[in-house]
């Protein structure tokens, strides 16, 4: 590798030297993604022990990963490259290795091979099932390491990767998670960033320029509000909210069925100190699948209070569900929660976000399969376009957990008393 001059950007040196296995990169547009990925291939292809090694370089489709890469690995790798393909997009290097270019587009040209390092790029274009079902095998028997790298698309499974490494910390090794915006290319004019700023919209900037994961929303609720931990060890209760969808047949549902409502169980832990939110299971289930989930998570939590959205959907779903309690001898009551003559979006507004905003709701940063959506969903919170069903669910936490806050009020001078359902 003494032939090759591997020039870096200061951002780029700190992944470089990241002896994780998995490092996962957001990063603006003209940061230099690509040169850094090119130089991991490179060198991890050069670096490898076992005799003709393979390594992956995989752009959403096969015309993106030949235009994005192709001259960038014939240049760079030029003195240790022994011949070069652009018909099958392979590159052979002088110690037998291999880099080949593939699409995420075409998985099944993907299938059968053992990697030793692997780069996923604009990760956020393309399919999840194409690493975690065809990708993340081929790398281990030989332990092999992989970027993703790109940048941001909203809150899709390339956020979920994000927090996930981000959040690991000592419960993951394997897993590191870096941010950088276009800013960070000192190469790269930032005059000329702050030019586009003026033409673009601030979502637009946002995402490409700072690799911001947010969702075109409101602001009604912000990323800095947000807290991940793990459940306290106060004394307080579990409470159960269940906002029900409608019980259609969803398997005879025609065309796109991403429209329909989902029923959503809030399973929330609640102590003087706020709301830590365990778990919120969603599907679109039938009558029979919805009592059943239900049923177990009361059954998992032993919440002091279960709550079911006031309607006909209730109405439907309390007949399985006391068939349930009966065949299984274990009983429990469920109240009625109601709107209480509010809109939707006040109840929602009024409920969660002075919560939020003052630090007394904490995420299960262990469970963390909700995230995503209910994420998207808080974000995005009141587009009319954009599902609450998550959100909703626990919003009616703040009818069934009523907190008594304890304290010698009597030594404070012009004590005020707070609405403990509120946050506020």
């Amino acid at each position: 590798m003494s032939d090759l001059s591997i020039e870096l950007l200061e951002w780029q040196k700190k992944v470089w030297a990241d002896p994780t296995r998995f490092r996962v990169v957001a990063a603006g547009r003209r940061c230099g993604k690509s040169r850094l990925a090119a130089w991991l291939l490179i060198v991890n292809a050069l670096q490898a022990d076992k005799p003709n090694s393979h390594v992956f370089y995989v752009a959403p489709t096969q015309g993106q990963a030949r235009d994005i890469m192709w001259k960038l690995l014939v240049e760079l790798g030029a003195p240790v490259i022994r011949n070069s393909h652009i018909n099958n997009m392979q590159i052979t290097l002088i110690n037998g290795s291999t880099i080949s270019l593939k699409g995420a587009d075409r998985p099944d040209t993907m299938r059968g091979v053992s990697l030793k390092f692997l780069v996923l790029d604009e990760y956020a274009d393309m399919k999840a099932e194409v690493f975690e079902e065809i990708l993340r095998p081929a790398l281990a028997d030989q332990k092999g390491g992989c970027l993703f790298i790109g940048t941001p698309k909203g809150r899709n499974h390339f956020y979920d990767l994000y927090k996930y490494a981000e959040l690991s910390g000592d419960d993951d090794l394997t897993f590191t998670a870096w941010h950088f915006t276009s800013y960070d290319n000192e190469t790269l004019d930032s005059e000329e960033i702050d030019v586009a700023k003026k033409s673009m919209s601030t979502h637009a900037f946002q995402q490409e320029f700072m690799a911001s994961f947010k969702n075109q929303g409101s602001e009604m609720f912000k990323e800095e509000w947000l807290n991940f931990g793990t459940k306290p060890s106060s004394d307080g209760d579990y409470y159960i909210a269940i906002d029900l969808a409608g019980f259609q047949d969803v398997s005879k549902k025609k065309g796109n069925t991403s429209r329909l409502d989902s029923s959503a169980i809030s399973i929330v832990w609640v102590d003087e100190e706020g709301w830590f939110i365990e778990d919120v299971i969603y599907g679109r289930w039938t009558l029979d699948e919805t009592a059943r989930k239900i049923f177990q998570a009361v059954r998992d939590y032993k919440p002091l209070s279960i709550g079911i959205e006031r309607g006909i959907s209730k109405q439907a779903v309390m007949s399985p569900l006391m068939d349930m309690m009966k065949r299984q001898d274990f009983y429990f009551r469920v109240e009625e929660l109601t709107h209480g003559n509010q809109r939707k979006t006040d109840r929602i507004m009024w409920a969660l976000q002075g919560r939020f905003e003052h630090g007394r709701v904490t995420l299960n940063k262990k469970k963390k399969e909700w995230h995503p959506i209910f994420l998207d969903q808080l974000f995005a919170f009141p587009d009319p376009l954009t599902h609450d069903d998550l959100i909703d669910s626990l919003a009616y936490i703040d009818q069934l957990a009523k907190v008594t806050y304890t304290g010698n009020f009597e030594e404070l001078d012009n004590f005020e008393v707070l609405d403990s359902l509120s946050g506020y």
